[in-house]
């Protein structure tokens, strides 16, 4: 399949993913910054998801805490990704990223909360109400 990546959100990477597939999606185009590379380590939740609000960019991460939040901003964007995989190895995590990503553009584009499971995908739009 081949990507537009100019569709490609702007991803703020957080809460336990590695650097090799961080590495392997911007090998695959996609533009992503660790939040502790804007912001200090000691950052709020909240500090990050309004940083990624402002930038425009996507939050993916490990941490349930944030769908929550995103629940209760009431805001359209930012869009989240919560990873809930039976496996945190990098191989793992990137295959199912690479694989899954490029159907879920217009979702994130568009504001969504997604989680992604080994064999499955919840999108929810948002706000969430």
């Amino acid at each position: 399949m081949v990507l537009d990546f100019t569709l490609v959100p702007h991803v703020l990477k957080i809460c336990c993913i590695s650097p090799l597939t961080v590495t392997a999606l911007k090998l695959q185009g996609y533009d992503i910054v660790r939040s502790t590379d804007a912001l200090p380590a000691t950052a709020t939740d909240i500090e990050i998801l309004e940083l990624a609000r402002v930038e425009g960019r996507v939050v993916l991460t490990q941490d349930l805490d944030f769908s929550m939040l995103v629940a209760l901003s009431n805001y359209e964007q930012p869009s989240l990704i919560t990873l809930r995989l039976s496996s945190a190895k990098p191989n793992v995590v990137t295959q199912r990223l690479i694989e899954v990503l490029p159907n879920l553009l217009q979702d994130l584009i568009e504001g969504s909360a997604i989680t992604i499971e080994d064999n499955s995908i919840r999108i929810r739009q948002l706000p969430i109400s």
